[in-house]
């Protein structure tokens, strides 16, 4: 398993941000470097790309993503990533990485970061569509251009405009009522508690009261915009980490089971089988065969 923390700082374009936007036209990068991406790695920053023809499928968390002419697909930091080896032929798109520092300085936050709809693919009608690619062909020039043209104020305003347009569509389908934009709200806030929380592994009810609401409302919300329990949401966010764990780290089921905030080892190694449909040797097994492959 590669580790490609720093690896943004030796490709950025920018000597102050940590940035990089490329086209099929400029996309050059190391021989060494292809070698690493195209083989799983957890990531270290954040990673977008938009098609604008053809389609392309990368692999994010052991599983397939097809994005389609149109659609714009988006990697966050510590998921475990693979990008496909393809000619330049096959697709034009355009690819973007930045780090935490970078967001950090943008205005606004962007919710859809947090990834609330379990889509990590999003599409735009035919306007946004249209300012989505001219945002990134601006982005591209100013990056490819002299170091004294490359304004950081003016590449935060237009990533700003960027992660606008994305945020925007991302909800696009969620219905604007008040009643629906508080339950997403409430649906936001679970996912935060979860994210910060999981290897604690409070109960539904802790979770529950601390965002003052009842178990029931609880559970309708998540179950509206995840298509799970409550309960099956950690489980599975668990299990995710389990997964990733396994792939950076020879540790011990036992090693992770109580790294995860399991008691018992072998109650985990059971709730793994259940959920992911294969034991832990089984699942190292297969990443030793997608490593050799």
């Amino acid at each position: 398993m590669q580790e490609i923390k720093g690896l943004l700082e030796q490709i950025k374009q920018h000597d102050k941000l940590a940035i990089r936007v490329s086209s099929n036209s400029n996309n050059y990068l190391p021989a060494d470097v292809m070698k690493m991406l195209t083989q799983p790695h957890r990531k270290a920053n954040y990673f977008f790309v938009f098609v604008e023809s053809g389609s392309v499928t990368h692999k994010v968390d052991l599983k397939d993503l097809t994005i389609t002419s149109g659609q714009l697909f988006f990697v966050l930091p510590n998921q475990i990533h693979s990008v496909p080896e393809q000619k330049k032929d096959d697709i034009e798109c355009f690819k973007m990485s930045f780090d935490q520092n970078c967001l950090s300085l943008l205005p606004k936050h962007f919710l859809f970061l947090l990834n609330p709809l379990n889509s990590q693919i999003i599409s735009f009608n035919s306007d946004s569509r249209q300012r989505v690619q001219l945002l990134f062909e601006i982005l591209n020039k100013i990056l490819h251009a002299d170091n004294d043209q490359k304004d950081s104020e003016i590449i935060l305003a237009h990533l700003n405009a960027l992660m606008t347009e994305f945020n925007n569509a991302y909800f696009k389908n969620v219905v604007k009522e008040k009643s629906e934009t508080n339950k997403l709200s409430k649906y936001i806030e679970f996912q935060i508690a979860v994210e910060t929380h999981f290897t604690e592994q409070h109960s539904v009810q802790t979770i529950a009261d601390h965002l003052s609401i009842t178990t029931n409302n609880l559970y309708n919300i998540v179950k509206e915009f995840s298509g799970v329990s409550p309960k099956e949401f950690i489980t599975n966010r668990l299990m995710l980490e389990a997964q990733r764990k396994l792939f950076y780290s020879d540790t011990s089921v036992k090693e992770l089971a109580y790294e995860l905030g399991f008691s018992d080892p072998d109650y985990f190694s059971k709730l793994f089988k259940k959920t992911t449909g294969k034991s832990v040797t089984q699942f190292v097994g297969s990443i030793q065969d997608l490593l050799s492959n």
